[in-house]
């Protein structure tokens, strides 16, 4: 019975031993497999072709820009420096810059203002379609793709109620007008450099520009508007006209008086103009806006309202004029109408002489140009709500950090070539020597616990097949041993699969021990007399030692896994700290704080960490494993080596004339 039980408990144990070969493998490849998820992007990759991608986040809650009114569909203007965006992995004339909505499907479109590789600057406006107030929306930009074809799209960046939009990036030739309906200016005015977005247009209160009168900017009676340009007044003065529109007896004027933006309608009810406010700043840039819903026109002042005047704006046709009037202008021939665009009406006639006008304009008469700079006019032939206003008026402005973020560079959307390629190429030389340490202990851990699992696997197996024969033994004790185990009990042969097996065997190894020193002690017979308690015990000794030595064999290299499970966070957590120490010296060297200088090396810092753990984390798993495998083991031979003393005393016993004799002696 108590052999059946503990051949029973033998062959279960061997079962789950060799079962237990495969959950090693699993438990070294999950922390692989868990590292290998959490690495990978969040979003899908728009294309594989753009190695690059930065995510942009446009904020208009209260924690950002503070937007709560509605803004609709909207051109965000991006402005892309060395600080933010690498120039050098883009092509030189930014011809493979993409924009992708957040779902990372949906193409944006876009345009240049200014491109310049070699100085690193860029103006780029972006349509944003339904901006959300007080929320967060994000998009993506791509670049780096040598082989795409550039693919901006100006006209496509406004929807088609913008009916003008002038960025004055021109020189020396009329402004071009980026909107859909080509309304181009008429004669070209003086461009200026540094203005708030790019160039700028410089005004005299002389030479006014002039625009066309196209039938896409004719105005009837009540006609939604919005009319919206940047202005840097160069000082105070009466009655400054900043936009002018005449149509016989009809009239729109927007300017400053002595600094205090004011509109002025002209129409059947005879002149009417707003309030006075509080004036602008001079030398200063200021976003100024009206817009008109057919029954009121509000005026706006960096995105708040400034005034407002009951009324709609009065049928308009013809040409307007940008920093003058008809009558505080110079005398000049009335320019022609513009050409039509494709599929447009004939123009407008031109505007009215100045006799016609005077008549009609008679509260401007004594009105001179403005005098100062503009940049990025925009009209369009509806009513544009408060929060489109107000987001112009702080994307666009001085301060667009509250309203705008740009995010840190992604590369590819693979693991191997993505996040990690970022990280790693900001590694320092001291991060590296750590992390080939490192590499090193992973190596030869993982080496000990391969070795050590198949070791302790052919070692279950021979036991088992060594016990399978063990417990056919009768009388002879020894016969396994005899002739280097070839013969069993019976006359039986060995396979050659179990005395291979059976030299793996621990338990066959201590089994040789003690069948050696049986045959000793008869020298010979085998049944010539027994063993006495003092040759048991002698015996037991000797399978003691080989016990011990089994053991040792059994836990060697063993000290490689300690090592690396408590030596490996240690290293790691040096290279982290020395290479946050660098970061925050080579910050302090250069005075560059943000966010794109700081994240790069302290991610990168943090990678001596992570091998670390990838070091410790297997070896903690295989160790657990092996060890507990191990201690098995061990029971196993400390159970054998009862088993066979107990045995061996059974099959030994002195017959009693040996008993009596060894008592006299």
């Amino acid at each position: 019975m108590r052999r059946k039980m503990t051949k029973g408990m033998t062959k279960g144990s061997s079962a789950s031993r060799r079962s237990g070969a495969g959950v090693l493998a699993l438990l070294l490849v999950l922390p692989l497999l868990a590292l290998f998820v959490g690495a990978t992007p969040a979003r899908a990759w728009w294309n594989d072709e753009w190695l690059l991608r930065k995510k942009i986040t446009i904020d208009t809650s209260a924690a950002g820009a503070g937007v709560s009114d509605p803004i609709g569909t909207s051109p965000v203007l991006l402005r892309l420096h060395v600080g933010n965006f690498r120039f050098e992995q883009a092509k030189e004339d930014g011809g493979d810059l993409r924009f992708v909505a957040a779902d990372d499907k949906t193409p944006l479109k876009h345009h240049f203002e200014k491109y310049d590789s070699l100085l690193g600057e860029a103006l780029v406006w972006v349509s944003i379609p339904d901006l959300k107030p007080g929320a967060k929306t994000e998009f993506y930009l791509y670049y780096a793709n040598p082989k795409a074809v550039a693919n901006a799209d100006p006209k496509g960046s406004y929807d088609s109620d913008t009916v003008l939009v002038y960025h004055f990036a021109e020189r020396g030739t009329p402004p071009q007008d980026s909107s859909v309906w080509g309304n181009h200016a008429q004669s070209a005015g003086q461009t200026t450099d540094g203005a708030l977005i790019g160039g700028g247009l410089r005004l005299d209160g002389r030479t006014p520009l002039i625009l066309p009168g196209s039938t896409s900017l004719a105005f009837t009676d009540n006609t939604p508007l919005t009319w919206s340009a940047w202005i840097n007044m160069a000082a105070p003065q009466p009655g400054a006209i900043i936009y002018s529109r005449h149509d016989a007896a009809n009239a729109l004027v927007i300017g400053l008086d002595n600094g205090a933006p004011f509109v002025e309608v002209t129409g059947a009810a005879g002149v009417a103009r707003s309030a006075a406010g509080a004036p602008v700043a001079a030398n200063g840039w200021h976003h100024l806006a009206v817009v008109a819903d057919g029954s009121q026109l509000t005026v706006y002042v960096d995105g708040a309202v400034y005034a407002s005047l009951a009324g709609g704006i009065p049928a308009l046709t013809g040409t307007a004029l940008l920093g003058g009037d008809i009558q505080s202008s110079a005398p000049s021939p009335t320019p022609p109408s513009a050409a039509p665009a494709a599929g447009e009406a004939p123009a407008a006639p031109a505007a009215p002489t100045a006799p016609e006008a005077a008549a009609a304009i008679s509260a401007v008469a004594a009105a001179a140009g403005f005098t100062g700079d503009m940049d990025e006019l925009e009209i369009a032939k509806v009513a544009r709500p408060a929060g489109f206003i107000k987001a112009a008026a702080i994307g666009q402005g001085t301060n667009p950090g509250t309203f705008i973020a740009y995010g840190v560079d992604e590369e590819t959307s693979s693991w191997l070539s993505g996040y990690f390629v970022v990280i790693l190429r900001s590694v320092t030389i001291d991060g590296w020597v750590v992390i080939g340490i490192l590499m090193m202990m992973a190596v030869v851990s993982w080496f000990v616990m391969v070795r050590k699992a198949s070791y302790l696997s052919r070692q279950a197996k021979g036991n088992a097949s060594f016990m399978k024969y063990f417990r056919e033994l009768t009388a002879d004790l020894t016969s396994l041993d005899r002739g280097d185990g070839e013969t069993k009990q019976g006359g039986g042969k060995l396979s050659a699969a179990d005395r291979r097996m059976m030299r793996d065997s621990s338990l066959y190894r201590i089994y040789r021990v003690g069948a050696t020193q049986i045959r000793r002690r008869f020298a010979g017979s085998m049944r010539a007399k027994g063993l006495s308690v003092q040759s048991i015990a002698a015996i037991r000794a000797g399978l003691d030692a080989a016990y011990v030595q089994e053991t040792q064999r059994l836990n060697r290299l063993m000290v490689i896994l300690t090592i690396a499970i408590s030596g490996g966070p240690f290293l790691g957590l040096l290279g982290t700290v020395v290479g946050v120490m660098i970061t925050f010296a080579a910050i302090a060297a250069t005075g560059d704080v943000n966010i794109n200088a700081i994240a790069p090396g302290i991610s990168a810092a943090l990678v001596a960490t992570v091998a670390g753990l990838a070091v410790a984390i297997p070896a903690l798993f295989g160790y657990n494993y092996l060890i507990t495998n191990i201690k098995n083991l061990t029971s196993d031979m400390q159970v054998f080596i009862d088993e066979f003393v107990a045995r061996m005393a059974e099959s030994y016993q002195p017959q009693p004339e040996e008993l009596q004799q060894m008592a006299a002696e």
